[in-house]
């Protein structure tokens, strides 16, 4: 099938928004250290550690789900990186992960530069024609029905565009200005004006 001639345009945006997103990640861990990323701020707070792993580890899983390849992380990763909870705590409370630590920061930012490599190579090979497939169909199943990507699918379900957008692009900033606040509280500057 082919593309709308409008879906190489929207490919394009999407793989410079992502470039443009990743470099926040990287220049946000670049000028943080082990300290910030840990820091416990007060109960009912997450720490900067848990925003890093959580959208970096989410992102890892959507892959599997929009292009059905293997997550990067595994236990080998686990051993390396050192998360004081091996979850990405999307189904877990505040109160349980206001705990997440990070062990080995550069081992993390590795990493974090795997699947952001990744996602930007896929990124580059990716048929425009690709964005209207749909990865999950309606109706939804209940861990689905209730997030954000729900509300913005079509009558077909989620689409590999809404996906991406979603789960990858939008989850990420939202992460993203929880870091620029909490970096905040470890004084530092924001990200961006």
């Amino acid at each position: 099938m082919a593309a709308d001639p409008s879906s190489a345009l929207v490919l394009d945006s999407l793989r410079r928004r992502m470039r443009a997103l990743h470099s926040l990640y990287e220049d946000a861990t670049a000028t943080m250290d082990i300290e910030h990323v840990n820091h416990f701020e007060r109960e009912g707070v997450v720490p900067i550690a848990f925003c890093l792993f959580h959208i970096v580890n989410m992102m890892d899983a959507s892959f599997m789900l929009m292009t059905g390849a293997t997550p990067i992380w595994n236990d080998e990763w686990q051993a390396k990186v050192q998360m004081s909870i091996n979850d990405h705590g999307k189904h877990r409370t505040v109160d349980e992960m206001v705990y997440q630590r990070i062990g080995d920061y550069e081992a993390f930012k590795e990493y974090m530069a795997a699947v952001f490599a990744r996602t930007e190579a896929w990124l580059a090979e990716l048929d425009p024609a690709e964005l209207d497939r749909v990865v999950i169909n309606r109706p939804f199943p209940p861990q689905i029905a209730s997030t954000y990507s729900a509300r913005v699918a079509g009558e077909q379900g989620i689409t590999l565009l809404d996906a991406t957008e979603c789960w990858i692009y939008q989850h990420g900033l939202r992460h993203m200005g929880e870091i620029e606040l909490a970096r905040g509280l470890v004084g530092l500057n924001g990200m961006t004006s």
